[in-house]
């Protein structure tokens, strides 16, 4: 039997992807860890210690002591913060996954290694819309660059140990479940926060700003899905496309309109705009689909809809 480590479990993806991977394996079997406590049902669920990426040698006796074959590594500095403190972003982003890589190096029990990328590892000189698996590559971000240079990590590993490393370039995420975590397509997510307590809402980014967009569902199901495909039908090393549905800030608020018919949106695009009009309109995500199966099952109406109702009850619990 499998025994999986996630790694920044509290985050976004770390959340939703714990439980899911416990509903699967066993909760036994799924070791949920970050540098803070996580939420009650992801503590009591199965699990749970705090511990720290960068300090490699307790990670190896962590994982050596609990016999674990498979490590989703999921803590980083996202893009916006990133852009405030880039020299630490950068040595968390990269250290961290150096450790996580010649771990995987060292302990041979371990079998698959995840690793998510981003849409960020794209510039202003790339294709923007139907952006294809391979192309042109010029981040101008901090997050873009350091994810870009673990994709290449990833590849090396790869080709030069063996190493079982697979990687998705996910598009915004958005989740009821966390609060955003400071990326440049979080306003996809605190839009309804404001929508529902106040009625308005002040983007960071101007209406017109179209981005690929993915509901954390469909986010994780992919990541299983490719986590549990064969080897032989990896054949991107690096990371995968991964396109979900794409719309602008003004799309997404007359779907709002449609539940709260009084919501205002206003636009004062920060530094974030420019990181933005960076990256890809939309993406090519055909060769995740034809090779490992990758599917995106919910529109921007069903995403919506889930978000208006999940986020009215989570505010009103707090209340």
């Amino acid at each position: 039997m499998d025994n999986i480590l996630i790694i920044g479990a509290a985050g976004q993806i770390g959340s939703e992807l714990t439980i899911a991977l416990r509903n699967i394996y066993g909760a036994d079997h799924v070791f949920a860890t970050d540098i803070k406590h996580l939420p009650q049902d992801i503590m009591e669920g199965g699990p749970f210690q705090l511990l720290d990426v960068m300090d490699d040698k307790r990670l190896i006796h962590f994982v050596i002591r609990h016999k674990i074959t498979q490590i989703y590594h999921l803590a980083a500095v996202l893009s916006g913060n990133a852009e405030r403190i880039p020299i630490q972003a950068w040595n968390i982003n990269m250290d961290s996954l150096m450790n996580i890589l010649d771990l995987a190096k060292e302990v041979p029990e371990i079998r698959k290694i995840f690793w998510p990328s981003s849409i960020a590892v794209f510039g202003p000189t790339t294709p923007r819309d139907n952006t294809p698996q391979f192309t042109v590559m010029e981040p101008n971000t901090v997050y873009g660059i350091s994810k870009l240079a673990g994709e290449r990590w990833m590849q090396y590993y790869h080709q030069r140990y063996h190493i079982d490393a697979r990687s998705i370039r996910y598009p915004g995420l958005i989740s009821y479940k966390t609060e955003p975590g400071g990326g440049t397509t979080d306003y996809a997510v605190e839009i309804f926060y404001d929508a529902i307590r106040h009625g308005l809402y002040e983007c960071f980014l101007s209406e017109d700003t179209a981005l690929p967009m993915m509901f954390m569902d469909d986010a994780v199901k992919s990541t299983i899905q490719l986590m549990e495909a064969d080897a032989s039908a990896i054949r991107v090393r690096s990371s995968y496309n991964l396109g979900g549905i794409s719309f602008t800030p003004k799309q997404l608020a007359a779907e709002i309109i449609r539940y709260i018919p009084d919501f205002k949106m206003t636009c004062k695009p920060d530094f974030r705009q420019a990181i933005a009009d960076s990256w890809p309109r939309s993406i090519d995500d055909s060769v995740a689909r034809r090779q490992w199966g990758s599917t995106c099952s919910y529109s921007l109406g069903d995403m919506t809809r889930i978000m208006i109702e999940e986020v009215r009850k989570k505010i009103k619990a707090k209340d």
